[in-house]
């Protein structure tokens, strides 16, 4: 199992930082080649630069009151969501698709029963699981 991982391209782990202005302001994000290039393949999908993507996600998260005090992992944590709702097939793997057109409440309703019925969503994050 651990080969489909270990043999994998180097490459993907290397983290690396892009400056971006967000608002005028200038900022940079450290992260690995493998999110750089799963962040590009989302914004691809919508016509949008990584920049563009990058500002629009931005923007929604404290339109919706999110604590972004770590970008970096919210940015990693929607690169994972987007493979794993590909996965799932919520989203199709058809990159010409836009994402913008998927219906996104009835993804997130159909996600987070999924959640609930693995007991995902129960667990509680004060009583961390024991892995032997």
């Amino acid at each position: 199992m651990c080969e489909l991982f270990i043999g994998a391209d180097p490459t993907l782990w290397q983290s690396r930082t892009r400056s971006l202005r967000i608002d005028g302001v200038a900022t940079s994000i450290r992260i690995e080649t493998h999110f750089w290039e799963t962040l590009e393949e989302i914004g691809a999908r919508d016509g949008l630069s990584l920049a563009q993507l990058i500002t629009r996600l931005w923007h929604e998260a404290m339109d919706a009151d999110h604590d972004l005090g770590n970008f970096t992992s919210f940015l990693r944590v929607c690169c994972a969501r987007y493979h794993a709702l590909i996965a799932a097939g919520e989203l199709s793997p058809d990159l010409s698709q836009p994402i913008a057109i998927s219906p996104a409440r009835q993804i997130l309703t159909r996600e987070a029963t999924r959640r609930a019925m693995s007991g995902m969503a129960t667990r509680s994050l004060a009583q961390p699981e024991k892995i032997n």
